[in-house]
């Protein structure tokens, strides 16, 4: 079973849509208050996948030398209702993500 860390702009209801994962969100592990690098470091130890909305997590950091596989969402509206209409998507990328790899997962025709 993936371990899943939900970053701090996650909605922690959603982990309901994806019980085949062991989820827990960076506010109830007391990490809310790190930075991306301090946050990956420190969740690389712990979790297999980073999900977040922050799109430009992949702009700030190296992400090969984290031990973690990270799906970051973007949507234009990231309240949970969208967010769960992509649910499938995010599934698939929990599943198949590999350490030090970032997938995207978007809207169709969201580009």
């Amino acid at each position: 079973m993936k371990r899943v860390l939900f970053d701090e702009n996650m909605p922690r209801k959603l982990r309901r849509d994806l019980p085949e994962f062991y989820i827990r969100t960076a506010q109830e592990q007391g990490w809310s208050a790190y930075k991306n690098g301090q946050l990956l470091k420190q969740l690389s130890e712990v979790f297999d996948v980073l999900v977040t909305i922050d799109q430009n997590v992949r702009h700030q950091q190296n992400l090969a030398k984290f031990n973690v596989g990270i799906v970051a969402i973007e949507i234009p509206d990231t309240r949970i209702v969208f967010l769960r209409e992509l649910i499938p998507e995010i599934r698939e990328a929990i599943t198949v993500v590999n350490p030090g790899e970032l997938i995207v997962v978007e809207r169709p025709n969201s580009r």
